[in-house]
């Protein structure tokens, strides 16, 4: 029944000269009916009206089409697609709307990801250039697509061939010559493709566009360099990748452009890459390793915790986080003493003290330095942990517990579960749970549904509530009676409201 009311449908909309309504009238029907079943009623059936109807400069009637077509072709099988609309498809590639080429594309996607339907669309060397030109499109949504398409292309054998043959090589490096911009975008291209494994880092390496990109480390244009600098750190995501650009000597390159900022005067723009660069390398290897092999990178993370500019400040809070979330990191930053500890009192400074979001990163970052898991806590570390929040100021729990009560109302959502982290790295460990039990009115605090209403607040004190309970030592350091609380709170879960509350508002006047 469904499938013959669609036909009627194709059939009305052929016989028009102003099929919008048409249009509207079965887009309403393909969406009623359940992917599922849709199927069934759509198989066997000829689409080709609707794609005509691509062909206009009305921007409804397109767009209409796009919808329709969208729901009729996800539900097709990506062999059926390939067999009944290859031709359909390299036209929505050209086609003057961005929408019908993202169309085309996912579809397009959808078919090289497939075994059986893959091989028709390597061998139409016609669709594979469209793909290709698509990345030079100026609609940036239009170009992730295209790189999408090509990236699972690549995931074979066969796509990888085809696609760093001479002549697709060719389409490839001419888009790449239409701007910087449009480079970029083929570099992105380029390091997907290598990520996946080390031959897919082969085919990218011997076609010299990895080559090309380590050469725009260097260059001249500072920012063209900036963007260097965030591909190549993707490209160090994966193992192969990194011995790759080891093998290459990138990482000392990179090493000596972070000494050389400091009499470039506009090292600001490259420099927050460099740094972020080395700090995705020490969490994948070993942060003792990256730290004493390249010292100017852990020397300028100091330095530039200090510097008056708040973006530089921003990359070395995150950059310290993040080697603080690891023991050995941990232990690596302990080495360096004083230069530490100064350090630590700036970032208890910026957390009382500083913008907004540098309040935020402060205290994100001291939480990652505080953690241990249950299984880290050694006598020394446990010291270590201990002695790292004392030096924060003179009264640790009362400074954190006055940031909690600060107004902050553009950004209260993440500011209350940020400063919670912080009680969550210290509530694990037998000192930090003395400390709680020892602050006047803090368990209350815990305790209290009414302080931070957000959803995320509410989140963060479960959280926190959580981790206090599942310790071994809450129960004797805390007392029975509070960890009896604590293990009701959990029990009634985040979003609890008590009845009482509710109930004696009625009468109040």
């Amino acid at each position: 029944v469904m499938a013959a009311s669609i036909a009627s449908l194709l059939e009305e909309i052929s016989g028009v000269e102003e099929p919008i309504e048409e249009l509207q009238v079965l887009k309403t029907a393909l969406f009623s009916i359940p992917v599922s079943a849709l199927r069934d009623c759509v198989s066997g059936q000829r689409f080709n009206v609707i794609f005509s109807l691509l062909n206009s400069n009305q921007r409804e009637q397109v767009e209409l089409c796009v919808d329709i077509l969208e729901r009729i072709l996800m539900a097709l099988s990506p062999v059926c697609l390939v067999q009944n609309y290859k031709m359909e498809l390299h036209a929505g590639l050209t086609h003057p709307n961005e929408t019908v080429k993202i169309l085309a594309l996912t579809q397009i996607g959808r078919i090289v990801e497939h075994p059986d339907a893959v091989t028709d669309i390597l061998n139409n060397h016609d669709i594979l250039r469209a793909v290709i030109h698509c990345i030079g499109e100026e609609k940036i949504a239009v170009a992730k697509q295209a790189i999408q398409c090509l990236s699972k292309m690549s995931h074979s054998k066969p796509g990888l061939d085809k696609l760093f043959q001479r002549d697709l090589l060719k389409v490839m490096k001419d888009v790449m010559a239409m701007s910087d911009i449009i480079r970029y975008r083929i570099y992105e291209l380029v390091v997907e493709i290598s990520s996946v494994s080390p031959i897919s880092l082969g085919y990218c390496a011997n076609s010299s566009f990895i080559s090309q990109l380590l050469g725009e480390l260097t260059g001249d244009d500072v920012l063209v360099r900036a963007t260097a600098i965030e591909m190549v750190t993707t490209l160090a995501h994966s193992q192969h990748g990194r011995q790759y650009l080891a093998q290459q000597g990138i990482m000392d390159k990179i090493s000596n452009m972070i000494r050389a900022a400091d009499t470039d005067p506009f090292s600001s723009l490259y420099l927050p890459g460099l740094v972020k660069f080395f700090g995705n390398l020490a969490i994948m290897d070993s942060p003792q390793q990256v730290c004493e092999t390249y010292p100017a990178f852990q020397n300028k993370v100091f330095v530039m915790a200090q510097d008056p500019d708040p973006v530089m400040v921003g990359v070395a809070l995150d950059t310290l986080g993040l080697l603080g979330s690891t023991v050995e990191g941990k232990q690596v930053l302990h080495k360096k003493g004083e230069n530490f500890k100064a350090v630590l009192l700036r970032m208890s400074q910026l957390a009382s003290s500083g913008a907004t979001e540098l309040r935020v990163r402060s205290l994100d970052a001291i939480s990652h330095l505080l953690t241990l898991q249950p299984e880290q806590q050694t006598e020394d570390l446990l010291a270590l942990t201990e002695s790292w929040f004392r030096l924060l100021s003179k009264q640790p729990m009362d400074m954190i517990c006055n940031i909690s009560t600060q107004p902050f109302p553009e950004l209260f959502h993440p500011w209350i579960s940020v400063f919670i982290f912080v009680f969550q790295a210290i509530a694990t460990q037998p000192w930090g749970q003395r400390l709680m039990i020892s602050t006047p009115s803090f368990m209350e605090f815990i305790l209290d549904r009414s302080t931070g209403q957000t959803k995320e607040a509410k989140d963060a004190k479960f959280e926190l509530v959580g981790s206090l309970v599942s310790s071994s030592t809450a129960m004797e350091i805390l007392g029975s009676q509070h960890y009896i609380s604590l293990k009701t709170y959990l029990r009634e879960g985040p979003y609890y409201v008590s009845a009482v509350a509710s109930v004696s508002t009625e009468g109040a006047d």
